[in-house]
């Protein structure tokens, strides 16, 4: 296995599409539960971001993570990685590439925001450093009814 991270580009589009939509329909783990087509990934994750990455493993891209300012040096991030067929290290591989980016964009704080029954990205998170921040309170109801709290963690930079 050989890892590599970059910025995304548009030909990566559908690679991430796939990744994203398995997620999606797998369900529990994204509080997106209804799948996207090219244009609109194009224009929420890739054009809609400030950081916008890929890792690859032998070519094949694995993952991506994208993040956003949302308040003036706070980036809002997400991470999402073939379930399917994943690539172990993916997610500590990326995340490096994407703190750098946001530094040199001036960040000075990453948020995540998780929702509680997501307990992998809950993990993921805290194993790359964020740390518990706030909770939003019975956030999101499922389309199945449950209502799940959003974990807000945060990685100061």
């Amino acid at each position: 296995m050989t890892l590599e991270v970059r910025d995304m580009r548009k030909d990566d589009v559908p690679a991430c599409v796939a990744i994203l939509n398995h997620i999606v329909t797998l369900g529990g783990s994204t509080a997106r539960e209804v799948p996207c087509d090219a244009r609109e990934f194009l224009a929420h994750y890739l054009e809609g971001s400030e950081v916008a990455n890929v890792v690859l493993d032998n070519g094949r891209i694995v993952g991506f993570q994208t993040a956003l300012e949302v308040e003036t040096g706070i980036y809002s991030i997400g991470t999402f990685t073939d379930r399917g067929n994943p690539a172990k290290g993916a997610g500590r591989a990326i995340i490096a590439k994407s703190i750098a980016d946001v530094r040199a964009l001036g960040g000075t704080a990453i948020i995540a925001k998780i929702t509680d029954d997501n307990t992998g990205g809950l993990a993921y998170y805290t194993k790359v450093g964020f740390v518990d921040h706030a909770v939003i309170e019975n956030d999101l109801t499922r389309k199945n009814g449950a209502v799940v709290d959003r974990i807000i963690k945060r990685l100061v930079l």
